[in-house]
């Protein structure tokens, strides 16, 4: 009974073996992506390597007013508020700053992040080179549009790899969760208002928008804070205005 005992245990070690056997044929490709990913997929490198830099400037821009530096500005708890429309004389409805403000914060984005695109290159080449291929890179253009709940930057260079056979990769798409094109939009509906009648009430917006909220602050020299917010993302959008002011003291 021992040693048919002893036959068994190595019949179903045996078994088990070639079960494991199986599935690691069955799942290799899979596995072997866990562990390499960037080896399998340059676009999810270059995903990975720049999402966070265009997180991080796209939320300098969505609290300072679409401007990574703002030249012109409201301060507000530490935060520089570009002026999005404004006067220096009381009574009067202000002049748009930023006509394109949409385009305007797509460059903001471009320029921000162009040092990380090169560098993420240069890693990725590194990347390859470390694993045996030849590895050509032929630099291409960079454009970034805000579209509908999405951040989208495309890459067009061009991604040559060759190990025995050649891969090429053309373009190259980062995409980033991001609903800032509708914040912009509302933005830009606020300031034509302001430009045009100088002044603006946030209920109508948000009647219209039931996801929104839009925080209407007056400052006492006349300028007006305006912070969107989405609700579900708590992404927000905030900018200065100075619209038909009133002097001090009135």
């Amino acid at each position: 009974m021992g040693k048919r005992g002893q036959v068994t245990i190595f019949i179903i070690i045996g078994i088990a073996i070639i079960a494991i056997g199986v599935l690691i044929y069955a799942f290799y490709p899979q596995i072997q992506s866990l562990i390499k990913p960037e080896s399998k997929n340059p676009a999810a490198f270059m995903q990975t390597c720049l999402e966070d830099e265009i997180e991080d400037t796209v939320e300098i821009l969505s609290l300072q007013g679409g401007s990574v530096a703002p030249e012109h500005y409201l301060l507000y708890q530490d935060e520089k508020l570009e002026y999005l429309c404004y006067t220096n004389e009381n009574y009067r409805t202000c002049v748009v700053q930023q006509p394109m403000l949409k385009s305007h914060i797509e460059s903001e984005i471009e320029r921000e992040i162009s040092p990380v695109v090169n560098t993420c290159f240069e890693d990725l080449k590194e990347s390859y080179e470390d694993q045996g291929y030849d590895v050509d890179i032929e630099v291409g253009d960079m454009v970034t549009e805000l579209l509908p709940e999405n951040i989208v930057t495309t890459l067009t260079h061009k991604l040559t790899l060759t190990k025995g056979d050649t891969e090429i990769y053309e373009s190259f798409r980062i995409v980033l969760d991001n609903n800032l094109y509708k914040l912009v939009s509302i933005a830009n509906s606020i300031i034509d208002w302001e430009a045009s009648y100088g002044d603006v009430d946030p209920s109508t917006y948000m009647s219209y928008y039931h996801g929104l909220k839009v925080e209407k602050l007056n400052q006492e020299e006349g300028s007006t804070l305006y912070i969107l917010t989405d609700k579900d993302t708590e992404n927000k959008f905030q900018f200065a205005s100075r619209s038909v002011a009133w002097p001090i003291g009135y």
